[in-house]
Parts: structure tokens; C-alpha cells; sequence
């Protein structure tokens, strides 16, 4: 068995997802693990996984048609060097959601999405019904198609490996889809699916201006800010803050849920997270059936002297 490893990366580093995909991979046993660097300009990247240890090849497909790494004109490449593997990995982002379905149904194979364990080299462990309950799963395919929830694997090391890079050949633009623009939110603060901490609001703070209460604490403990569907929708903050079935996947170090009730969507994109925190003025709200510490407390008062109190300690 080989596997094919579709890192993903910024044209310089590799991602997080990148590095937990192979962790996963490497629970197969193989000894013969490639990396995909795709792109445009990214030889930097692919200098990166050729340090990656256990990976033996990177396969490098720089091309102007990659650039963006737009589906339509990824997923021939992959269709074409997924015959060449028993299984095809890529972690669970926007960028594997997209273009891994494509890539199974083109090889009349069933993709098996989002896991959380791998058990065998055809039986893995994924979430269902909003990860209120775990499927393990087997596929007869002869290729297997399949993405890694990043926050379920931990982060490969990323030297001591000594792979050799060989050059792809594009496959050509489809013209099938284009490039336009894109508006991209910049931060001081962590990535949010990679934080060690993260404190998220929702609808309990009631406006977008009192989510400056969060971001002042989470400037302090070098926290990212997150958000409950409720208070994206409500147009308290941007899409990229929410955490969820429908948004991110976090499993930081520490979770802060603060005015949040803990529905089931908003449960099944944190409640991994090693330890997790909760304020809220309802006692009988749902998050504080799955919080290690709780407070009954109006948020409006408390935040401020969570503060304080981090003021104080430093």
C-alpha cells in the first residue's frame, strides 16, 4: 500500500491540517507516504515537506493553473495520480470538502469524510448526527478517498526528514472557473482552528461593539476570538468567527464560552477542546453539561473582572 498525502499551504509554510493529515496517514503503517505540494510559486513549501518525517516523496505540481488551487482545474491532477495509491488523504478544510468529493466521484469510489481515528487500512472512525455519536466505518474501495478533521490528530514534526521533490507536469486550465478576488480578515491574534486558546460570544452579548470585550481578554492571554452561529448571524461578527457544525473545528488548549447556550451545532465544533469555561447567566443552559468550570453570572460583569484579574496575575 502507498499513500498520497495533499498538503496544504500559504506558498511558504505548510498548515496545520497539512501536518495532523500526515499524522493520520502515518496510523496506516505504510512506509510509502508521498506529499502533493499544488500551487503556484510554491517550491518553498515543498522544500518544507521534503523535512517532513515519514514522508518519502513530495510530488511538486507548480503551474500557473494551480494557482488559487481552484477545483476545477485541481481535481484532474489528483484524479490522475490517486490510481497510483491506495489512499488518497487530505484534511477536512474548505480547500479537502471541496475538491476530494470530486476526486471520488470521478473514481467511482466513496469518499470517507471527516475522521477522527483510523483503526485499519480500510476502517476509520468519523463523527455523525453532530458528533453526538461516532461511526466506525469500512470501505471495499481500492482507493481510498479521505479527510482528516484536523483537531483530532495532533501536528507532525516538521524536520528530520530527507524526501526527494519530483516536478509534475500541469494538467492545463479547464476554463470551467476563474479567479476573481478575495477579502481575507488579517489579525494579530492566532488562527482560530490552530489557537491553544479561544474565547467565543454569542447572542448573550448583543451587539458587535460589546464583542470588544472578548477581544481585550483575548489580547491578553493571546487568545483567538470565536463566535456561536447565533451572534455570526445576527451580524455581531464576520462569518470566519464561527465555530460550529457549519463553521470551524477548534480543540484548543482552553475554550471560553461566554454567553453562549451550547446548542448542538455551536457543541460539535468545540466540545473537544481540553478544558472548557463557561459564563452564562441562565443556569440551565446547555453548555454547562459538557463545561469543566461554569459560571452563573451576567457576562456584562463578569468579563470585566476576568480582566482585572488577568491584569492582576501579570
Amino acid at each position: 500500500m502507498s499513500v498520497l498525502v495533499i498538503t496544504e499551504h500559504d506558498n511558504a509554510e505548510l498548515t496545520t491540517g497539512a501536518l495532523s493529515t500526515l499524522t493520520a496517514a502515518k496510523q496506516l503503517g505504510d512506509d510509502e507516504i508521498h506529499a502533493l505540494v499544488v500551487g503556484h510559486g510554491c517550491k518553498q513549501a515543498a522544500d518544507a515537506a521534503a523535512k517532513l518525517p515519514g514522508v518519502t516523496k513530495v510530488l511538486l505540481a507548480d503551474a500557473p493553473e494551480y494557482d488559487h488551487r481552484i477545483a476545477e482545474n485541481v481535481t484532474p491532477l489528483l484524479v490522475d495520480l490517486a490510481k497510483n495509491y491506495s489512499h488518497v488523504f487530505c484534511a477536512a478544510s474548505t480547500f479537502g470538502k471541496n475538491v476530494l468529493p470530486r476526486v471520488a466521484a470521478l473514481l467511482d469510489v466513496q469518499p470517507v469524510s471527516d475522521i477522527v481515528g483510523v483503526e485499519g487500512p480500510d476502517t476509520f472512525r468519523r463523527p455523525i448526527y453532530a458528533g453526538n455519536a461516532f461511526a466506525t466505518v469500512q470501505t471495499s474501495d481500492s482507493i481510498k478517498i479521505v479527510t482528516v478533521r484536523p483537531t483530532a490528530f495532533e501536528d507532525a514534526e516538521q524536520t528530520g526528514g530527507s524526501a526527494s521533490v519530483e516536478e509534475l507536469s500541469g494538467t492545463g486550465d479547464k476554463g470551467l472557473s476563474s479567479f476573481v478576488d478575495q477579502e481575507l480578515t488579517h489579525s494579530d491574534r492566532p488562527e482560530l482552528a490552530s489557537a491553544k486558546i479561544v474565547i467565543s460570544g454569542g447572542r448573550g452579548l448583543g451587539s458587535g461593539e460589546n464583542f470588544q470585550l472578548l477581544e481585550r481578554v483575548a489580547d491578553k492571554l493571546g487568545a483567538a476570538v470565536g463566535a456561536s452561529r447565533a451572534a455570526v448571524d445576527a451580524g455581531f461578527v464576520p462569518n470566519d468567527y464561527q465555530v460550529g457544525q457549519t463553521g470551524k473545528v477548534v480543540a484548543p488548549d482552553l475554550y471560553v464560552a461566554v454567553g453562549i447556550s451550547g446548542a448542538i451545532q455551536h457543541l460539535a465544533g468545540m466540545k473537544d477542546s481540553k478544558v472548557i469555561a463557561a459564563i452564562n447567566k441562565d443556569e440551565e443552559a446547555p453548555i454547562f453539561q459538557v463545561a469543566d468550570y461554569g459560571l452563573v453570572a451576567d457576562l456584562f460583569e463578569a468579563v470585566p473582572e476576568l480582566e482585572k484579574e488577568i491584569d492582576r496575575v501579570k
